[in-house]
């Protein structure tokens, strides 16, 4: 896994895992071979999906003006 790969892929790996597993086709040890593999593949989606959510943009109307503000300030002002 040292290459980079899309989000997509990503969740394409893991759902091809998640057959394979559930197909009960594998020993113990190649299911768990596929578990740590799907656990890796999972915690660079984790990674892709915080790094999106710190660039998200709320675009916003107020009395005609446009204005662009950092989709997180309004759960930052909620928490």
């Amino acid at each position: 896994m040292a290459k980079t790969l899309s989000f997509k892929k990503i969740v394409e790996n893991i759902d091809e895992i998640i057959e394979k597993l559930e197909t009960g086709d594998l020993s113990l040890e190649d299911s768990i071979k596929e578990y740590e593999k799907a656990m890796k593949y999972i915690n660079n989606a984790k990674k892709i999906l915080n790094s999106a959510e710190g660039k998200l943009l709320k675009v916003i109307d107020k009395d005609g003006e446009i204005e662009i503000e950092n989709f997180n300030k309004e759960n930052e002002e909620n928490a």
